[in-house]
């Protein structure tokens, strides 16, 4: 059994998937690591289904789990960057991975599903 943050986890991928898991959290996470710094407004064109309000939730969690660090400036009108931290950058192998592994689980369905005639 492991205690982290005042949670219990039965092992370290769950930890893991605790501050990864979520609906956009590693879709945000690799665009971030491809484009070093991104205002809130383009992350929030990355997809159709994403909310404002999700996006506010996912982008809190991430900062708040020291994934992406968040950047205000004082001007008007207001402008927020996000970007990755050390740790964030740290998953970007993991990430590629995943990525990988789905191209190929894709490639392979498509191989396997019969053609009509």
């Amino acid at each position: 059994m492991i205690e982290f943050r005042g949670k219990q986890f039965q092992c370290h991928m769950e930890v893991t998937l605790d501050l990864i898991g979520g609906k956009w959290k590693l879709l945000l996470l690799w665009k971030l690591g491809e484009n070093g710094v991104m205002r809130f407004n383009e992350l929030g064109r990355l997809h159709p289904r994403l909310t404002q309000k999700m996006l506010t939730q996912q982008l809190r969690e991430l900062q708040a789990d020291g994934l992406v660090n968040r950047k205000s400036y004082d001007q008007v009108p207001p402008k927020v960057e996000y970007s990755l931290t050390e740790r964030g950058r740290a998953l970007l192998p993991i990430l590629s991975e995943m990525i990988d592994w789905g191209r190929d689980y894709v490639d392979g369905e498509e191989a396997a599903t019969p053609k009509p005639d």
